[in-house]
């Protein structure tokens, strides 16, 4: 009973990492560089969902794609005020790719708490539950009305966003501009719009995340950072741009987390992840799904 428990909750957690690892890969998989404000845009979602729906009385379902538009138009914003510089031709700067894009999200990171602190306050707010049921009991497995509804969520978007990517018209692109931005190009397609695709989904995803975590993990400014280091180890566990591999590394994460915190110690829960990095990373530099030919 308990081994059931323990998969079915390390799951249901690892679908939460998915959403925020996700949209971190696919930002790799276009322009492979690493969203350092990938957590903010977790924070900008919580904060979407809890404040809408606390101080204007709108239901939590109506809020829910409020906090996702919210963290599509940051990711949209970024793109297109930010990383432009990377592929629009501005050599001139002197400055290397890898160096400005680790400089400018660092920075809007810092930005981004450093505003919620200011505007909103450091306390924490705590987003209303998505169904008044308190506990559900299925057989031996035992969780909270919200988080089980939370995951549901969570799985039918990663579904949708798996097909979107898959068998859409700008999915293909985007899929093309990850393999060969230059071909891609050559052969027509806008890679400066699939860019903005990538980004914006990647904003909304990890929003949506934050939303559907805030009350179970209070909304404040500095709420991503702990999530964005935890998307950051999938990514590269799963290997760098692959979105399949961010998909199982976030499960698998999720369930030894799971097993880890009742049979070693909950206090070192949140170092599995950073252990079982080291250890891929010796006997597998190129993550699980990853392709050497990434290899840095």
């Amino acid at each position: 009973m308990l081994l059931i428990d323990l998969t079915v909750n390390g799951l249901i957690i690892g679908l939460f990492y998915a959403l925020m690892a996700i949209g971190l890969s696919l930002i790799f998989g276009i322009l492979r560089i690493v969203n350092f404000a990938h957590g903010e845009f977790y924070m900008i979602g919580a904060y979407a969902y809890t404040l809408i729906a606390l101080f204007f009385g709108i239901s939590p379902w109506l809020t829910l794609p409020c906090a996702f538009i919210a963290g599509m138009a940051l990711g949209w914003a970024t793109e297109r005020l930010l990383m432009r510089p990377l592929y629009s031709g501005y050599a001139s700067w002197g400055v290397m790719k890898d160096e400005y894009a680790v400089i400018i999200t660092f920075a809007l990171s810092l930005l981004l708490i450093n505003l919620v602190d200011k505007v909103i306050g450091p306390n924490g707010y705590r987003g209303p539950s998505l169904v008044a049921t308190t506990r559900v009991e299925i057989g031996p497995f035992m969780a909270s009305g919200h988080r089980l509804m939370a995951a549901g969520i969570a799985l039918l978007v990663l579904i949708a966003v798996g097909l979107f990517v898959r068998y859409s018209y700008w999915g293909r692109q985007i899929q093309a501009v990850a393999q060969n931005r230059l071909g891609a190009s050559l052969a027509g397609i806008d890679t400066a719009k699939a860019s903005s695709i990538v980004f914006a989904l990647s904003g909304g995803l990890a929003a949506l995340a934050g939303a559907l975590l805030s009350p179970i993990i209070n909304a404040t400014p500095d709420v991503g950072a702990f999530p964005a280091v935890k998307s950051y180890v999938i990514v590269v566990l799963g290997g760098m741009g692959s979105i399949p591999g961010a998909a199982v590394a976030s499960l698998i994460l999720g369930v030894l987390e799971s097993f880890g915190a009742v049979y070693i110690s909950y206090g070192y829960r949140d170092t599995f992840g950073l252990v079982i990095l080291i250890l891929v990373l010796l006997f597998r530099p190129h993550g699980l799904f990853g392709e050497r030919s990434r290899e840095v």
